[in-house]
């Protein structure tokens, strides 16, 4: 038996979790899950209740200075996320 047309396991994996409506809140799940690892610790822990929402990560800070710094490097950060979680998945964080 002869094959024509031969796919890889990732792409129809990608192509089921796309027409089931699954691609995107598992893309939102990894970028809240890779939050730790880009952030590094220390500062994970002063964050909490993360969220997305419209393509915005919500983030609760508990340090204003923290929150200062992390507004001036936003667009590092948000581009930073997006490659951990290996999708465009947010244009803008809101900390609050």
């Amino acid at each position: 038996m002869k094959r024509s047309k031969t796919e890889s396991i990732t792409n129809l994996l990608n192509e089921f979790l796309r027409e089931q409506g699954l691609e995107t809140p598992l893309n939102q799940h990894r970028l809240i899950e890779s939050w730790p690892k880009v952030m590094g610790e220390v500062i994970n822990r002063q964050t909490s209740d993360l969220f997305i929402k419209n393509q915005t990560l919500y983030v609760k800070i508990k340090s204003p200075a923290l929150k200062s710094d992390l507004m001036m490097n936003r667009t590092s950060l948000v581009n930073q996320l997006n490659e951990a979680a290996g999708a465009y998945v947010i244009s803008d964080i809101n900390f609050t």
